[in-house]
């Protein structure tokens, strides 16, 4: 039997062959915190407010997974786009944090013949964007001012691939787990065509070099990405994690080809309740691991982006037993 890292390595190869299907996020060792994260985040906490160090006011109600900004007229980074110089003090967060010898020690202790040494890239360029500006401006100033937009977004890339040096000089990770929802349940948040403007050449950048030091591209985005699905390819996405079953997955699996391997199928969204019961779950787990699985390059996985980040924690645990169940009944 394949280690746990092996045989994700075996799905994600064009002509690999894994002996079962990867349970969920079971080959990745996660290092959190790292200090990015720390210096960026690690004021964040469930019920409370939090202002990061690029000045954006972040909240976390209690009944909701992860921290999200919160804007206001007043309190917004950028208000006027052609102005970003002067509105945005961006922070030195790879020169600024501290704590990497203790992290890198947590990291050397883990088994690399057994699991993948992962690091977070949390709020990624899109992302970034509208935790600047809102959701709404960011929407209209890519239309009415695509060139502000587009410097300020490669400004955002160069803070990106600085700490994407600097996690990778320190830590050695084997993958990157890069975040960016670029979409919602059903349909992207822009035109095709602009996400092939603004953020293709960015993030083909970026993930070129993340590739150049030899390490693995994990892109987290709980989106519906149908349109996008071969540029996503493209710019070197080696696992798409996140993958909604609202996307055709029995379709891009064909299309793909192989070039790329989708994570997720269950609609996590759904199941994360208090009521949820084991039946539901495991018959939604084995839904997606019959319905994606014989299509290869598929790891069945809830859609959230970080291990075990369901509200509710009752969920990921049955979800898991029924992976197992599966590959016991399909691959002995």
């Amino acid at each position: 039997m394949l280690s746990p890292r092996d045989n994700f390595l075996e799905t994600i190869k064009p002509d690999g062959k894994p002996d079962r299907l990867v349970n969920q996020y079971e080959p990745v060792a996660l290092i959190l915190p790292d200090p990015i994260l720390l210096y960026e985040r690690g004021g964040v906490a469930r019920g409370k407010t939090f202002i990061d160090p690029w000045g954006v006011t972040l909240i976390w109600p209690e009944n909701q997974p992860a921290a999200a900004p919160f804007h206001t007229e007043e309190n917004r980074v950028i208000k006027d786009i052609l102005n970003w110089r002067e509105e945005l003090h961006i922070p030195d967060s790879a020169g600024k944090c501290t704590g990497w010898e203790e992290t890198a020690e947590r990291a050397a202790q883990i088994d690399r013949s057994n699991y993948l040494v992962t690091v977070l890239m949390s709020t990624g360029i899109f992302e970034r964007l509208h935790f600047l500006m809102g959701f709404e401006d960011t929407l209209t100033n890519m239309l009415l001012e695509p060139e502000a937009y587009a410097e300020l977004c490669d400004a955002i890339l160069e803070t990106r691939m600085r700490n994407a040096k600097a996690l990778i000089d320190h830590l050695k990770p084997d993958a990157v787990l890069s975040h960016d929802d670029w979409g919602m349940k059903t349909s992207l948040f822009m035109n095709p065509d602009a996400w092939r403007e603004f953020f293709k050449p960015r993030y083909k950048k970026l993930y070129d070099y993340i590739h150049s030091r030899g390490v693995l591209v994990i892109h987290h985005a709980d989106s519906f990405l149908e349109p996008i699905i071969s540029d996503m390819a493209d710019i070197g996405i080696d696992v798409w994690q996140g993958a909604l079953p609202q996307n055709d997955i029995v379709r891009l699996q064909k299309e793909l080809g192989g070039r790329m391997t989708m994570m997720g199928g269950l609609d996590s969204a759904g199941l994360d309740r208090p009521n949820s019961t084991e039946e539901e779950i495991r018959a939604e787990t084995r839904r997606a691991c019959e319905t994606y699985g014989p299509g290869g390059h598929f790891v069945p996985c809830s859609t959230y982006g970080v291990p075990g980040d369901t509200i509710h924690p009752h969920i990921d645990a049955i979800v898991s037993d029924e992976i197992e169940r599966y590959n016991v009944a399909v691959y002995r």
